[in-house]
């Protein structure tokens, strides 16, 4: 049985409920507080994770910045590391996504709810403005999540390029840098069935500011995508 089939069903008797609170709040999130549009949505990919035969082992939610404003930089290996993140990173996050998300049903919905932002990679003036938007969101107290290969690696637990311009905003903002590893999380779709799988993620040390300050952009994305290849090489050792 496919995985997302699973989780419908044995999610069945409280979807539409939740369906409808996500819509309003997407709809008009300035009525609802931050933290109460977050809750939600941690709770729906909390079920997600539950029911879909998922074990996700996280390690490093200490290294979640508590006071100010952060950004995260995570490789991305599909769909599931929006669940995985939304449901284990307690401060609330928006994300910048390719503009093609904006058409999945329910994804856009959560989007819409943490205000995120798409971005069109062919089109440089309308990425500019999108990082214009989120470092102005980092500034005012909001954290967002990045990846910034700009979409899913297709070789598995192997990264792709790290696009520079995505840290831009960090940088402007001044904030600190959470790099996110994830292994196995391609699995979860690209496996056939819904039969169990393990998937682990890594909150890495924060990067201040002041430690990257000096740095180009594209020495800045070489830095931050060393560190998560290194976790990733260290875990898959572990194996």
């Amino acid at each position: 049985m496919n995985r997302f089939v699973l989780v419908a069903l044995r999610n069945l008797w409280r979807l539409p409920g939740a369906y409808i609170k996500l819509c309003r709040h997407a709809k008009h999130p300035e009525r609802y507080p931050e933290e109460e549009r977050w809750r939600h949505v941690q709770k729906v990919m909390g079920w997600v994770i539950r029911s879909g035969n998922i074990d996700l082992q996280v390690s490093g939610k200490e290294n979640i910045p508590q006071e100010e404003s952060f950004m995260l930089y995570a490789n991305h290996q599909g769909m599931f590391d929006v669940v995985a993140l939304a449901a284990t990173c307690d401060r609330p996050l928006g994300a910048v996504y390719k503009k093609e998300l904006k058409n999945v049903p329910v994804l856009n919905k959560i989007l819409q709810s943490t205000l995120s932002f798409d971005m069109d990679r062919e089109d440089v003036r309308q990425s500019l403005t999108v990082i214009q938007q989120v470092t102005k969101q980092v500034l005012s107290g909001r954290n967002y999540l990045i990846f910034p290969e700009g979409t899913r690696s297709k070789n598995g637990n192997v990264m792709g390029q790290f696009h520079a311009g995505s840290f831009r905003a960090a940088g402007k903002a001044k904030c600190p840098i959470v790099p996110v590893a994830f292994i196995d999380s391609f699995k979860v779709l690209d496996q056939k069935g819904s039969a169990p799988v393990t998937v682990k993620m890594y909150y890495l040390k924060p990067i201040p500011y002041e430690e990257y300050a000096d740095l180009k952009t594209v020495d800045l994305a070489a830095l931050v995508k060393q560190r998560i290849a290194t976790a990733m090489e260290d875990a898959l050792v572990d194996t």
